[in-house]
């Protein structure tokens, strides 16, 4: 009888293992965001959707599109309404410019800051870089992808294009998402970061 329950102990907790899948990513980054994506809590997909999902598609993860730009910040930018993928409109101002290299090429992105955001302690140094590239529309989401920076002390900061990820929108119509100003296109693949999302 005693060998019988403990048969029985041995393979619920082989099933619980099997359930629990291990956080898929090479990065923190990636585990990150897949471990947010799975959490009921917080995850932007549907609950059909979250309980097939496994992992974000990524690009391989590359050094050469981790940059340093100059920031030109812009003090006296004018508050303006940015508009989204419904009714509603984001209160943002241009922060400032970022100017860098890319793989030879020089480009330059404007960087955003949201009036909302600001009244929050933990996001009253954010800024906000949204950003559209070659890639959307095929390997990457076509209303283009965003990248999370903070104010630094001097006036360069890094941007790490292997951090890009998809508004929420991409995953779940329910989503308000600020559609990327057509100043921020790159001429140019940017193939890190987050894939295009395929349903199962």
């Amino acid at each position: 009888m005693r060998f019988l329950i403990f048969l029985i102990l041995g393979a619920f907790a082989l099933g619980c293992a099997q359930d629990k899948q291990p956080i898929l990513g090479k990065t923190a980054f990636q585990k990150r965001l897949n471990a947010e994506f799975r959490d009921a809590t917080k995850s932007p997909l549907t609950d059909k959707d979250r309980k097939g999902f496994k992992g974000l598609s990524f690009f391989e993860v590359d050094s050469s599109y981790v940059v340093t730009a100059t920031l030109q910040r812009t003090p006296d930018s004018p508050w303006f309404l940015m508009k989204t993928t419904t009714d509603r409109e984001s209160k943002e101002r241009v922060y400032g410019v970022l100017k860098f290299q890319l793989k030879g090429e020089f480009y330059e992105l404007k960087v955003y800051q949201g009036e909302e955001l600001m009244a929050q302690e933990e996001y009253q140094d954010y800024l906000f870089l949204p950003f559209l590239d070659a890639t959307n529309g095929t390997e990457s989401y076509g209303g283009g992808r965003y990248i999370d920076l903070r104010i630094p002390e001097g006036d360069h900061l890094t941007i790490d294009f292997n951090t890009a990820y998809n508004p929420y929108c991409a995953y779940n119509e329910k989503y308000s998402c600020p559609i990327v100003p057509r100043y921020n296109y790159l001429d140019t693949e940017i193939r890190a970061g987050v894939k295009a999302y395929k349903k199962k």
